[in-house]
């Protein structure tokens, strides 16, 4: 079960030149922007990542706009965890559950869940927060990161189980980002 003391979250490469290119981009903007928002409100630290920043762009302005961060790591790995200074990033937290959302679902997201499954992490794979270009991949890195054994949920669903309760202070705030 989720936690707020031993969740964190990593956003990878929702970059200026790849988002353009995923299937049902908008939705995906949409869904990140909305979880980061309620990730935020919780107090829940993110990392966001970058895969060669030089080529595919900066992170879209509204994901940093959302997390509260203009900071990034720099990646030339599919995996975050590929990268030492990610690694030791998420390794410094000290937290076991990892929430994982970005692009490209079949490369960069799924290498990460299974690098952070491998490494002793609970890695969390936001489905409604994760695209690729075709259909046909994103189906194929769902089902994949769950015959590894990496839970499945929703940005709606994860915010809920962290907050538990609806009697907590940040309940109505992120009950409006949702709906």
């Amino acid at each position: 079960m989720l936690k707020t003391h031993d969740t964190i979250a990593i956003v990878v490469d929702i970059q200026e030149r790849m988002l353009p290119v995923i299937r049902n981009h908008e939705e995906l903007e949409k869904n990140c922007i909305t979880l980061l928002k309620g990730l935020k409100l919780l107090n829940i630290p993110t990392i966001i990542t970058q895969q060669y920043t030089k080529g595919l762009g900066m992170t879209i302005p509204s994901i940093l706009e959302a997390v509260g961060s203009n900071a990034f790591y720099e990646k030339m790995s599919f995996s975050a965890l590929g990268e030492e200074g990610i690694a030791k990033a998420v390794k410094e937290h000290l937290r076991c559950n990892v929430l994982v959302l970005g692009i490209e679902a079949h490369i960069c997201i799924l290498q990460t869940c299974l690098d952070l499954k491998a490494s002793g992490y609970t890695p969390y794979l936001v489905v409604d927060c994760i695209g690729s270009r075709k259909e046909s991949n994103l189906q194929m890195a769902i089902q994949r990161a769950i015959q590894e054994g990496v839970k499945i949920t929703s940005y709606e669903s994860l915010l809920f189980e962290l907050m538990e309760r609806s009697d907590v202070e940040v309940f109505k705030d992120i009950s409006k980002l949702v709906k």
